[in-house]
């Protein structure tokens, strides 16, 4: 298929109602196929560039995924920041985080794909916006976390936020198995049996974490 002719941005607001397009492209095609299933050239079909014209705004595909983590880590704070307002105690600490988590399977996605894939082939300056993206969200997480469970330092409640994204990211493709997996189980519901069900498995290495620090402190 012949790619519209390209019309460069000129105005600001005008590249970045471009990139925000592309961007939106990006997630729906994530949230329908996977993250790791989405190349550069479906994003650039998808919002009907050429992929020489979307590498003037994201300089790879890995770049566009990882201004969109960010966006989902900041989201995620957002949400947490509200379920702890007014709550207290280490199942409220659970509960927000674990909820807020399961309820945004895009940022789970691009969490187990952060470390393995989308921190390569990008340029430094955009790593770096992103690492301090994260490290603010954990950081102001962690001290909220230790407000609402004030067993937890403030740098135990960092390390909770830390773990449950890296929970997250981890058991999130497990959960949600590749159609492979998912003849497999419905052949062998004893091998089925050890997939483990995302939330229930997240509250609870999450809550034997919030236990577990003070002990080992």
């Amino acid at each position: 298929m012949t790619q519209p002719a390209f019309v460069r941005a000129r105005r600001p607001e005008h590249k970045q109602q471009r990139r925000e397009a592309i961007l939106a492209a990006a997630r729906e095609l994530a949230l329908r196929s996977g993250v790791r299933d989405v190349s550069l050239g479906g994003v650039a079909a998808a919002v009907g560039l050429a992929k020489s014209n979307v590498v003037r705004y994201f300089g790879t595909r890995e770049e566009i995924y990882l201004e969109l983590a960010a966006e989902c880590w900041l989201d995620w704070s957002e949400a947490v920041t509200a379920r702890l307002r007014d709550a207290a105690g280490p199942e409220a600490v659970v509960d927000a985080l674990a909820e807020t988590l399961a309820e945004r399977p895009l940022l789970c996605d691009l969490l187990g794909n952060i470390s393995t894939s989308l921190e390569h082939n990008v340029s430094v300056p955009a790593a770096r916006v992103f690492k301090r993206t994260v490290l603010g969200v954990v950081a102001g997480l962690g001290e909220q976390v230790a407000r609402a469970h004030p067993v937890l330092t403030a740098g135990e409640g960092l390390e909770v936020v830390g773990a449950a994204a890296g929970f997250a990211g981890t058991l999130y493709p497990v959960a949600n198995p590749a159609p492979v997996l998912v003849e497999l189980y419905a052949q062998d519901p004893d091998i089925a049996a050890a997939c483990p069900p995302f939330l229930p498995t997240l509250k609870r290495l999450i809550a034997a974490l919030v236990a577990g620090l003070p002990v080992i402190r």
